[in-house]
């Protein structure tokens, strides 16, 4: 009797509604729990939440754009959580306050590897100048990316001057994080295999600057041949049209060394870029391009959307496997429906 006279009391705490102000003024003011849930709100998939989100990162754009956004990737095995560990705690030495974000497109098969690498960087991680934010897809690259360059957008505003975007995943993501940075670090190993110049070919076209890691005890004077071999290659590719050659160098992130190399080739493009006035015409490139990709996803998921679609789609399949009717027929009717 007398539990049942507690449960009869007792009354669910009301969920306290969000407040799109309250995000915007503790983004600002550099509020990292006001930046996770705005973050949280962009990963959402309920409408609600995406015009919270909308009206967030709208009020804070003003307040983006003062940072250098860095993205990096490299080959199964090249060390990316300890060179960004080594590396943020590079800058954070020279006052720099330092946002990683991550986009993993192989999610959804392994559960998100930014998670595991996360609690590898246990110094990174609990360096009050640094926010680290992983980013799964489930599978959907184009909506991630998305998240990802307005999350750029709320770090910023947030105070932090570097952003880092780590991809996971080898293959589309490079192109997705090529598109939303202002340099692009291909971290390599000395002696990688044949098998992997297909991966290479194309990722080191898109690389302002190549890292060839773990140059350290044995492996010095493979890294240092490396090194060359890869300068070389380098000048075999076209000239990039804002005239910046892509540069080459050694690191050692678990010995800290040529770490700061790494950093003095960043600022160098910096200034470059911005002297030939490439800097601000890629970024204003990429919000353009960032507009039609936005069109398209939801063109994409308002077409998915539509009951009528939803209707006539299991029916048309079958014809289409039965071969009564071909692909391109069906899309037609459709679209045009």
């Amino acid at each position: 009797m007398r539990n049942s006279s507690i449960n009869k009391s007792y009354k669910v705490p009301k969920v306290k509604p969000i407040n799109a102000e309250e995000l915007i003024d503790g983004i600002i003011d550099g509020n990292i729990v006001e930046l996770s849930k705005a973050i949280t709100l962009l990963e959402s998939k309920l409408s609600k939440h995406q015009g919270i989100a909308n009206e967030v990162v709208d009020k804070c754009l003003p307040h983006s754009g003062k940072s250098i956004r860095i993205g990096i990737t490299g080959v199964p095995g090249v060390g990316k959580s300890t060179f960004i560990e080594s590396f943020g705690n590079y800058l954070t030495s020279k006052g720099k306050k330092v946002a990683v974000l991550a986009i993993d497109p192989s999610s959804q098969k392994r559960g998100g590897s930014i998670l595991g690498d996360k609690t590898r960087m246990e110094t990174l991680v609990n360096n009050p100048n640094v926010y680290i934010r992983p980013s799964p897809t489930n599978g959907a690259l184009g909506g991630v990316a998305q998240q990802t360059r307005a999350s750029i957008l709320l770090c910023e505003a947030a105070g932090f001057d570097v952003i880092i975007i780590e991809t996971v995943g080898v293959g589309q993501s490079e192109i997705a994080v090529h598109s939303m940075v202002d340099f692009f670090l291909l971290l390599m190993l000395s002696g990688a295999g044949d098998e992997l110049q297909g991966i290479k070919r194309g990722i080191m076209e898109m690389a302002d600057a190549i890292v060839i890691t773990k140059t350290d005890g044995e492996n010095i004077l493979n890294s240092k041949k490396a090194k060359q071999r890869y300068k070389n290659a380098m000048h075999l590719f076209p000239a990039s049209e804002n005239e910046w050659v892509p540069e080459v160098t050694n690191c050692s992130a678990i010995e800290n060394k040529g770490i700061e190399d790494v950093w003095d080739i960043i600022e160098k493009f910096e200034r470059h870029t911005k002297l030939k006035g490439y800097f601000n015409e890629n970024r204003s490139k990429q919000a353009k391009f960032w507009m039609y990709e936005k069109i398209n996803d939801e063109l994409k998921r308002r077409f998915y959307e539509d009951e009528e679609i939803a209707k006539q789609l299991p029916a048309l399949e079958q014809q289409i496997i039965e071969g009564k009717i071909s692909p391109y027929t069906v899309a037609n009717k459709l679209l045009s429906d």
